[in-house]
């Protein structure tokens, strides 16, 4: 696990702010928010990550039976703030084996929900049908939210995404057929929100999804 920041987009390294630029660079996608160093789960990781940001960071709350919660990741510096988060959740998939879901919260160009998605991003307009029904709906902070099924990703996984609280929300969710997960009207916290019940989340070990580039 490096102990340096990459690029968002990527996982490329990527120069910090220097003489030559007041902003962290990679060499194939220009100027970036870094995403931080991937840190293992704990209550500690998810405070330092809800402190820092200026975006939501989603979590399923109450988590489904038998998830945990299995990383967390923020993109941007100590300078701009958390601009991009990404929250890891790992748990019994409804079809049997094991589930996981990636939720990203991320300002219109940061990349990381691309990533995830296994798609070129940044963003995920070009890839929704937003002229048809949504496929899915959550709970975000209170307010029902429409996501929409993310076209050409990998087969592995099922992708939605939408607009919460004015940003960017996607859940990327391995294997395909967890999907499911998301047509039950899944609710989601905000822990910025959260203040002391954040606590009481139970951790698990470190998703490896999170390091994937």
């Amino acid at each position: 696990m490096r102990g340096e920041p990459s690029c968002p987009k990527c996982g490329g390294r990527v120069r910090a702010p220097g003489l030559f630029s007041d902003a962290w660079q990679c060499d194939v996608h220009g100027t970036v928010h870094p995403l931080q160093p991937v840190i293992p789960p704990s209550v500690e990781a998810l405070e330092v990550v809800v402190h820092r940001t200026k975006v939501p960071v989603w979590m399923p709350w109450p988590l489904p039976v038998g998830w945990l919660f299995t990383g967390v990741a923020s993109a941007g510096d100590d300078r701009s703030g958390g601009r991009a988060t990404a929250v890891a959740c790992t748990g019994p998939g409804p079809l049997g084996g094991m589930g996981e879901l990636i939720l990203v919260a991320e300002e219109l160009g940061v990349g990381l929900g691309a990533r995830y998605a296994g798609i070129d991003g940044p963003d995920p307009g070009p890839y929704m049908n937003v002229e048809k029904p949504p496929q899915a709906k959550v709970l975000a902070a209170g307010r029902p939210t429409p996501l929409w099924h993310v076209a050409r990703t990998p087969d592995d996984r099922a992708v939605f995404a939408g607009e919460a609280l004015g940003l960017w929300l996607w859940a990327v969710v391995w294997p395909e057929q967890s999907g499911l997960l998301m047509y039950d009207e899944l609710v989601l916290a905000d822990l910025r929100d959260a203040g002391a019940e954040v606590e009481l989340v139970p951790c698990g070990a470190l998703s490896p999804r999170l390091l994937e580039k």
